[in-house]
């Protein structure tokens, strides 16, 4: 039943990469609009997301958040959608997934949301080092792959590919032929039309 997996999100955030993974996996889902500073800030919504931001997903009695943890556990939970890493991606699945989550969010919020960059002498201090360097780590890994863990696409490019796609788009992500080419690829996809019409919409509304 569509009761059984439910997400709580708002069209114009990060709930549009756990929207991308639900499309993915194909399993129906109950979708929750949460307005900012009115609900998303409710008793009733603080009790399943502490922190009173979007997304997260409620799947019987189990409250993810998070987008990567969000992938990551429907990946596991679904296994029939083929998007948890075989036992040779596990690797470079986890190893890039929590990259992007860390050192990449980190980086693009103090270089490009607050203009603040750490001395090279505080490098070694900073989980990222700079922002120069994770660019350059990103760049490198779409060098020689197609996808995060080698050919395939798995669920680490749901959230990989949302945060390339969006930073690309918003100028937070260097424009790089290695990831432009990617992000090209992964908003190829099925899953990834359907989710962005199905918040087009509720934004147009």
């Amino acid at each position: 039943m569509t009761d059984d997996l439910v997400l709580y999100t708002n069209p114009q955030s990060r709930g549009r990469i756990a929207r991308w993974m639900l499309e993915e996996i194909g399993a129906p889902y109950r979708t929750e609009i949460l307005d900012y500073g009115t609900n998303m800030k409710s008793p009733d919504y603080l009790a399943i997301n502490p922190m009173g931001k979007v997304p997260a997903i409620k799947h019987g009695n189990q409250v993810v958040t998070e987008c990567a943890a969000i992938c990551a556990y429907c990946a596991d939970t679904f296994p029939e959608a083929g998007l948890a890493p075989t036992q040779e991606e596990r690797g470079a699945y986890y190893r890039w997934l929590f990259f992007v989550a860390g050192p990449l969010e980190a980086a693009i919020a103090d270089a490009r949301v607050l203009e603040v960059e750490p001395r090279e002498e505080q490098y070694r201090m900073v989980g990222y080092g700079s922002y120069a360097a994770v660019m350059d780590a990103l760049t490198g890994l779409f060098r020689n792959n197609q996808y995060v863990a080698g050919d395939r696409f798995t669920a680490a490019d749901v959230y990989v590919g949302a945060q390339i796609s969006w930073g690309l788009g918003f100028g937070t992500i260097e424009k790089r032929p290695e990831l432009e080419a990617y992000a090209e690829r992964v908003g190829e996809r099925d899953a990834f039309k359907r989710a962005a019409d199905l918040d087009n919409a509720l934004v147009e509304t």
